[in-house]
């Protein structure tokens, strides 16, 4: 290490959603700052100091140590000083809109995750591979129907784990759109192509108050789907959570509405995101095709290396709750941290040729649904949902290729391809 400051024009583009459109421009500055700044603070003009978090093993340790290092104190985005604030001001002093699982620790957040973990087990999620694999058929032959020439992002990899978790959930068809375009609002509040109408990108302002207008909605459409849960319980998520419970009584409202928000958005966007990159590999190196189609066990290392490649949850921050040593620097009580999962998925020491797509990468540790209690509960159904799509289209595809530059998300939370144009056979 070299300093524990952070030059303020190396780090400040990473609190800025517009550099995450320009991947390798991201991967730079954090590859820079594993080198240099691996545990270093950065002092950012409008947000108060943060620790960035850059090396595998600090963001593993950070991760694990949900005692220590609290999800729920602080926001957990990079946000200004300003619009923290606004946050408080709108949930009546919380560091937060919405209170889903990411933003909670314990006892809650053990708590509320046990209100839905057993549906989410792999032996749980195993019975439902029948029913996503002929959704998986269906979304390749809509390829078939609109091809040769497609927005892979759009028109596919957006759709499909979009219909599984919204039928999981229970909500009519007519409605999934609503919750994409919600999600877009939520998780891309800062893309030009996806944000709310209206809304003012360059205002910081505007990212809370679109933040509680997403809040309003999803509450406003869930409090009808609650009460009909409540009196006619059905077989689906909605039902678990509109009558879960918490240490014997009924969740809190904002908990309740929070639950379905997260389940409504990151239940399919970094999956979306994640397949959506995957694709643009496999358009950009033929060879992958090839070796794929000759051994179809090589399609798990590739859903493995898509997500840590992808890592579409790019960083989360946490705040310390007690004095830690960390790496040789000192973490005050109080002390901000961003912790970076997309520079640990790159992690020099960690991972041989780390900027090197792999299929065969063994072992692939990468931390790309987060690490320790906080691990994404979806966690099995994405992989299943991302293997069984590739099973059922790399058996029909022929031959495919990029015919134009994709592009990605402005976004410095969950970020994927938004674009990915491609021109393909199937047969």
């Amino acid at each position: 290490m070299t300093d524990t400051l952070i030059p303020t024009d190396l780090v400040a583009p990473i609190f800025n959603p517009a550099t995450f459109a320009d991947r390798p421009h991201v991967e730079e500055i954090l590859t820079h700052l594993r080198r240099d700044y691996p545990l270093s603070r950065a002092e950012v003009p409008g947000y108060d100091p943060h620790w960035i978090v850059t090396k595998y093993k600090d963001v593993r340790e950070v991760s694990r140590l949900d005692d220590v290092f609290h999800s729920g104190d602080r926001s957990k985005t990079l946000v200004s000083k300003v619009a923290e604030q606004m946050m408080r001001d709108y949930s009546g002093g919380q560091p937060h809109i919405f209170r889903t699982l990411v933003h909670m620790d314990k006892p809650d957040h053990t708590a509320y995750r046990d209100v839905t973990k057993d549906l989410f087990m792999p032996q749980n999620i195993a019975g439902l591979e029948e029913t996503i694999r002929a959704t998986a058929r269906r979304y390749v032959d809509k390829m078939a129907e609109i091809g040769p020439e497609i927005d892979f992002a759009g028109d596919i990899a957006m759709g499909f784990p979009l219909e599984i978790i919204c039928n999981l959930i229970g909500l009519p068809r007519e409605d999934h759109a609503v919750m994409l375009r919600l999600t877009q609002w939520f998780l891309s509040y800062a893309d030009p192509d996806l944000c709310r109408p209206g809304s003012t990108i360059s205002n910081p302002e505007q990212q809370i108050k679109t933040w509680q207008i997403v809040y309003d909605e999803f509450k406003e459409y869930y409090d009808k789907v609650i009460h009909e849960r409540r009196a006619c319980p059905r077989n689906d998520l909605a039902t678990l959570i509109a009558n879960g419970k918490v240490n014997g009584c009924p969740m809190d409202h904002r908990s309740m509405i929070s639950y379905f928000v997260i389940a409504s958005t990151a239940g399919h966007d970094t999956t979306a995101a994640t397949t959506a990159n995957a694709m643009w590999e496999l358009a950009r190196r033929p060879g992958l095709l090839d070796r794929m189609k000759a051994d179809p066990a090589l399609i798990a290392g590739f859903v493995e290396e898509a997500i840590r490649w992808t890592t579409p949850a790019v960083a989360f921050t946490r705040s310390a709750a007690q004095d830690y040593e960390l790496s040789g620097r000192e973490i005050r009580k109080g002390d901000m941290l961003y912790v970076s999962y997309l520079s640990a998925n790159r992690d020099e020491e960690i991972f041989d040729d780390p900027f090197e797509f792999r299929i065969d990468r063994k072992p692939n540790r990468h931390i790309g649904f987060s690490y320790g209690a906080h691990i994404c509960i979806g966690q099995h159904l994405a992989r299943l949902e991302m293997r069984v799509f590739w099973e059922e289209l790399i058996q029909r595809l022929v031959s495919v290729e990029m015919i134009g530059p994709g592009k990605w998300q402005e976004s410095e939370f969950v970020c994927g391809p938004k674009y990915v144009p491609i021109r393909f056979k199937l047969n």
